[in-house]
């Protein structure tokens, strides 16, 4: 089957499986996705940097800053990494990206002043996060329309098991190294570095890999073209798409309202008084449960309307956050976190794969990487703003975050096309953007 031809009938019936899916893939494929596993498995660095900074004789209050510096930079690396992922394609970003992070990492270890500290670390963030645009758009045109669901749901396996595994290969590396931090930021290092490697291999070497290339009266009115020659896709066209704004404003609504779990929860916990051990064995099920249940689930709801899973995700991640409000016991921790736990389970992969589909095939990397942003901006603002909500609101604040994501949940059903009202709006814009990539285009060297 071809990536934009038309697939043979007996295709269009057939069972879209895991193992199927995974060993019908291309080789690039299968790179990025074992790529963004290497990506999160070395992505502990913000997990000891306050460890690192203090015991190097910084404050609590300058360690934090850091942090925050960190959180900025992801935010950056996702806007920039959307730019580059039109004009380089992703071989080359995925390499720029995470040969920097690698140097930035190491860097850390030598660096004399505060200052000094403070750029690296927002750099090496940045640089962290420029491939991800660019790999999830490549993922989505090289995968057929019917196995999106799926391969996203891998996607997100590789996430998620790189980051539940990330803070035992750092603290393993810490031990090794005699409670030293040096083999913790080369460790690090050497993952970025070894991701590299596999991108130069495996990875298309043509230019602008998710960049469409221009029809043949050349490309629309007023559209520049890049150094390459190729029409430079419309960065603004996702945004000018004013139903897929809402689609946007629910993911950060969602990423508000998800990221409470890790930064005022156990504010909320402690305050009350409860062991820490109970916050602990939440966020493990969390990670246990979505690593083992939701690739073999999203064998069964990749078949449910796009609108029902997304709007259930949505809608669960609100209703369960907003159980913490009930008098706070371990009971109402472990539960409310299931209850969340078990919309992310059921939608997570569809979120990530709709904004592919989302507009026309030429604006897919806009489309992808606006809402990459929003989710890293989501993830940013979202401690800072419950950390205020709690200040102010004290328990009472749970809540309001419940009725964020019952909004955000209606946002996304509203913003979601059906693919008939999706093929009709492609069609009305097909005259005016350029032709999606040839198989040919994307072919690996």
């Amino acid at each position: 089957m071809t990536l934009h031809g038309a697939p043979p009938r007996e295709e269009m019936h057939a069972e879209v499986t895991i193992w199927g899916t995974f060993h019908g893939s291309t080789t690039a494929v299968k790179t990025l996705l074992v790529g963004v596993l290497l990506s999160r498995l070395g992505g502990f660095l913000n997990l000891f940097a306050v460890l690192y900074l203090t015991s190097r004789g910084y404050s609590n209050e300058q360690a934090s800053l850091a942090v925050g510096c960190y959180g900025a930079g992801a935010v950056g690396g996702v806007l920039l990494g959307g730019i580059l992922a039109d004009r380089m394609g992703a071989r080359t970003a995925t390499m720029v990206g995470m040969g920097g992070t690698a140097a930035l990492t190491a860097s850390l270890l030598y660096l004399p002043y505060y200052s000094l500290l403070l750029v690296s670390m927002t750099l090496a963030s940045l640089a962290a996060q420029l491939y991800r645009p660019a790999s999830a758009t490549l993922l989505s045109a090289l995968t057929p329309q019917r196995s999106q669901v799926v391969i996203f749901a891998m996607y997100r396996f590789g996430l998620n098991a790189g980051a539940m595994a990330a803070p035992l290969v750092g603290l393993a590396l810490y031990h090794l190294g005699g409670e030293s931090y040096s083999p913790v930021f080369w460790g690090e290092a050497v993952i970025a570095f070894a991701y590299v490697v596999v991108a130069a291999l495996a990875l298309p070497r043509q230019p602008h890999a998710a960049t469409p290339q221009a029809p043949a009266d050349g490309p629309p009115r007023g559209r520049r073209r890049t150094a390459g020659g190729a029409p430079a896709v419309d960065r603004m066209a996702a945004l000018r798409d004013r139903r897929y704004l809402l689609y946007l404003m629910a993911a950060l609504v969602n990423g508000i309202v998800y990221v409470q779990y890790l930064s005022t929860l156990p504010m909320d916990i402690e305050a009350h008084h409860i062991d820490i051990f109970w916050y602990s064995t939440a966020v493990s099920v969390n990670g246990l449960l979505v690593i083992a249940v939701e690739l073999p689930l999203t064998k069964l709801s990749q078949k449910w309307p796009t609108r029902l899973t997304v709007g259930l995700c949505c809608g669960l991640i609100g209703v369960g956050v907003g159980l913490y409000g009930l008098p706070m016991s371990a009971t109402v921790i472990i539960g409310a976190t299931l209850v969340w736990t078990l919309g992310e389970i059921i939608g997570g992969p569809a979120i990530f794969a709709y904004p592919a589909s989302a507009g026309p095939p030429a604006l897919r990397a806009s489309y992808i990487s606006s809402f990459q942003l929003m989710q890293a901006l989501g993830t940013a603002l979202g401690p800072v703003l419950g950390g205020l909500l709690f200040t102010r609101l004290g328990h009472g604040f749970w809540p309001l975050l419940g009725a964020g994501g019952v909004l955000s949940a209606a946002l996304a059903i509203a913003a979601i096309r059906t693919p008939a009202q999706a093929s009709r709006q492609n069609d009305r814009r097909a005259a005016t953007t350029p032709h999606a990539p040839t198989d040919e285009d994307c072919q690996v060297p």
